[in-house]
């Protein structure tokens, strides 16, 4: 019964042209790949937003760490950690302007680890509906009341501060760089709002740090207001050319998430050869933020404009997350899978992960690429998109 349910929701969701399939691919630079069948691919789909996977120290950091062991065997409550997992926390937290900082497993979960410790029953959840899915699963595990607010609207959050009652404390809780859009939170006003209410500020900026701000440090930098968010989560994943995620706050509430926060707790701790790669690229981007910040913001501006130039509808915005609204799921896909057979990776994005009627391309730029093929991704997608509607 239970297979021939699921196989019947799989047709239903085949249907709506919504099929995902898991593919192998192999990088060979920080954006150059090839498939099983050795195809090459210019990818401008990845979030490594500064090419730092394939960077010298952060490879050469990553193979030296690794005698210690290519797993940890343990949680760190009670097998302890890689020394450099010590070394990261201590030094996110001075990235990051706060007292302290923890480092999870994903940034995924993360953001379940801190909204399931620090919200209860009576406290009221205030999240941005366009926020990242492992934001809106933690409020789901919260146990609390999750009031959504429309995307970016300040006065409609002001509204619902002002009209739903709170007998616990209040949260508002949004992505910094919203993943989809590519546009940025309202810092100053969330910072007003926070104040005025009372509330806790979390941001999550995995799509931020090494993106905005002149440090490259994420959404507070970008308006220059340190010490203003109560609670950073974050991801080793993007920028940080690793895996894992953290959160960066006061001493208190990191030593709360230690002894409280259940995905921390059970989880396995991640090896050193990780911690030691995400050290590593987090070193190199303090030591030279306007290198790779800067070129990753003329790399950005310059896809953004010839992609206008080429016709194309974008949201505008100044990250490297260029949003190219196509229409129906269906065009979509044709349009990404003609662009794969020319030699060009980009992600088609369809719903549920966008709302109805807004499937798009997401064209992600990095530091990492020149800018001659910034100037051919561009031109092979207007022409391949003229071709579909002609």
């Amino acid at each position: 019964m239970l297979t021939e349910r699921l196989q019947k929701e799989l047709e239903q969701t085949y249907a709506k042209g919504l099929r995902r399939t898991v593919d192998g691919l192999r990088f060979k630079t920080a954006v150059r790949a090839e498939d099983e069948n050795g195809k090459e691919y210019l990818v401008f789909a990845s979030n490594n937003y500064l090419g730092l996977t394939h960077a010298p120290e952060v490879q050469r950091a990553a193979a030296e760490a690794v005698r210690w062991g290519t797993g940890s065997t343990g949680s760190r409550l009670t097998t302890g950690a890689a020394f450099e997992t010590g070394e990261l926390e201590k030094e996110l937290a001075e990235f990051k302007h706060t007292e302290s900082a923890v480092v999870f497993n994903t940034g995924y979960m993360t953001n379940l680890g801190v909204l399931f410790a620090l919200v209860k029953p009576g406290d009221v959840v205030f999240s941005d509906e366009l926020n990242h899915a492992s934001i809106i699963d933690g409020c789901r595990i919260a146990r609390a009341q999750v009031v959504v607010y429309k995307h970016n609207d300040m006065q409609g959050l002001e509204r619902l501060l002002e009209e739903i009652p709170a007998a616990g404390e209040r949260f508002i809780v949004t992505d910094g760089v919203f993943s989809m859009d590519g546009d940025i939170a309202n810092l100053p006003e969330l910072v007003r709002l926070k104040e005025k209410y009372g509330a806790c500020l979390m941001v999550d900026d995995a799509h931020g740090v090494g993106v905005i701000g002149a440090d490259g440090s994420g959404t507070a930098a970008y308006y220059n207001m340190p010490g203003t968010i109560d609670l950073q989560v974050g991801t080793l994943s993007k920028a940080l050319a690793a895996e894992g995620g953290y959160v960066a706050a006061s001493k208190t509430i990191i030593e709360y998430l230690i002894n409280k926060s259940r995905p921390f707790i059970f989880s396995t701790a991640l090896p050193a050869c990780v911690t030691a790669a995400a050290l590593a690229a987090l070193r190199l981007l303090r030591q030279k933020p306007e290198q790779y910040v800067g070129r990753l913001k003329e790399n950005a501006a310059l896809m953004r404009r010839l992609l206008h130039d080429e016709g194309f509808e974008i949201i505008d915005g100044v990250t490297p997350i260029v949003p190219v609204l196509t229409g129906s799921s269906e065009k979509t896909m044709r349009f990404m899978a003609a662009l794969l057979e020319a030699g060009i990776m980009v992600s088609g994005i369809r719903p549920p992960t966008v709302p109805e009627g807004t499937s798009r391309l997401r064209v992600t730029v990095t530091a990492a690429h020149t800018e001659a093929e910034i100037k051919q991704a561009a031109k092979t997608m207007g022409k391949i998109w003229r071709e579909l509607n002609a």
